[in-house]
């Protein structure tokens, strides 16, 4: 049995998360907050992720890196577990551009499991979550662990 705590745990999860998808780093993808079937991440704005530097637009890549990963943790959330998965769809619409230098929040909801595939969907904003910058909608497919598929 272990020696933590339930809060003590959730944080090893999430930080299992954020450490497990190299990427995070490299676009400043950060942890903000979850719910039973939802989690958001944000991405304060970094020249790293613009598309057009002399205009200061952030690269649609990014967003979507934040969306993808903002949904998959939500389903990782509502299974309870860092069960494999993999995204088999993932539409992005994109709405509108960001304010210049803001914080981008992807806020991802798992609605729906099956025993293969998890439905999500969700949004990113900028500061006022009844004004998305993108909308987005997806399935994650459930993967057989490594040993489990040789076993």
């Amino acid at each position: 049995m272990s020696d933590l705590t339930p809060d003590q745990r959730q944080a090893r999860f999430i930080q299992r998360f954020m450490n497990g998808v190299p990427h995070h780093a490299a676009l400043g993808i950060g942890y903000k907050a979850h719910g039973k079937d939802w989690a958001e991440l944000e991405m304060p704005f970094a020249p790293q992720q613009l598309a057009d530097p002399d205009y200061g637009i952030i690269a649609s890549g990014a967003i979507y890196t934040l969306m993808d990963s903002a949904a998959g943790f939500a389903v990782f959330i509502t299974r309870g577990d860092m069960s494999p998965h993999a995204t088999l769809d993932l539409r992005v619409d994109y709405l509108r551009a960001p304010a210049p230098g803001a914080t981008i929040v992807g806020h991802g909801e798992c609605y729906k499991l099956t025993r293969q595939i998890a439905f999500v969907r969700g949004y990113a904003h900028d500061g006022d979550p009844a004004n998305p910058i993108a909308n987005i909608a997806g399935t994650f497919m459930f993967t057989a662990r490594p040993e489990a598929a040789t076993a």
